[in-house]
């Protein structure tokens, strides 16, 4: 495995968990903890993460760009897309948050599709741009600059005016005793405000994202409807979401 290809995975692993252990990482990955460490050193001189005795950890002061979500397990992202596609329906009125599987959501969305998008995410709204039937809101307030989403009391605001047909959220941690979660505090207010502004609610999560936890709390799990994810529906995994009466797609 290439260097990069190490940073990218050590990444999403503190992305997901919060934390890494150094030895963890180097049976995973299958190199020596000497290659490890150094591969962590330069990830925390570029100010990505924090590295701390025996691994490293993520911080609420430096969440994770963009960018570097992007990238990571596409091929995942797009599977999970082709089945939330269908849930949009002509006429409706959606909101969507940031995340790069939205994002990949916004770019796939057939052409033909007629629906009003309220989005709090720059890359989205710019991606919608291009769609020719596709009316775009975009709303306003304080740039969460690493995520390119707004957030704040300005967008909160909005949200309490509109009752949408479907909530998209792109979801960083679920878990059926804690719900959802967020690893950066007024990011987990937004996305609760644009929970509550829709009565169907639909998680676009990766597999290995459930059953984790961040330290800002979003929303219980009874808030959630639909969950997508890249498995099967029938898949054990899943079956705890599915036996609380959210439909697995």
């Amino acid at each position: 495995m290439l260097k990069q290809e190490r940073h990218e995975y050590i990444l999403e692993e503190i992305r997901t968990y919060n934390r890494v252990r150094s030895s963890e990482l180097s049976t995973q990955l299958k190199v020596s903890e000497d290659t490890i460490r150094r591969d962590l050193k330069e990830l925390s001189d570029s100010g990505r993460i924090k590295k701390v005795h025996g691994g490293a950890m993520s911080s609420s002061y430096i969440p994770f760009s963009h960018k570097d979500r992007e990238i990571y397990a596409h091929e995942e992202k797009v599977t999970i897309v082709r089945k939330a596609i269908s849930l949009i329906k002509d006429d409706h009125v959606v909101l969507m948050d940031g995340g790069t599987t939205n994002l990949e959501l916004a770019r796939l969305l057939p052409t033909e599709l007629k629906a009003t998008v309220f989005t709090n995410s720059l890359p989205i709204a710019v991606q919608l741009a291009e769609h020719p039937n596709i009316e775009i809101v975009f709303i306003g307030g304080k740039v969460l600059k690493n995520a390119q989403v707004t957030i704040g009391l300005d967008v909160i605001d909005v949200l309490k005016r509109v009752q949408a047909d479907l909530c998209i959220i792109g979801t960083r941690s679920i878990n059926i005793n804690v719900g959802i979660t967020e690893i950066d505090r007024e990011e987990a207010q937004v996305k609760q405000a644009l929970m509550n502004a829709s009565n169907n609610v639909i998680s676009l999560v990766i597999s290995e994202k459930l059953d984790t936890t961040q330290p800002y709390h979003v929303e219980q799990i009874s808030k959630v409807n639909t969950i997508v994810t890249e498995l099967d529906p029938s898949h054990p995994r899943l079956i705890p979401y599915t036996n609380l009466g959210i439909r697995a797609l």
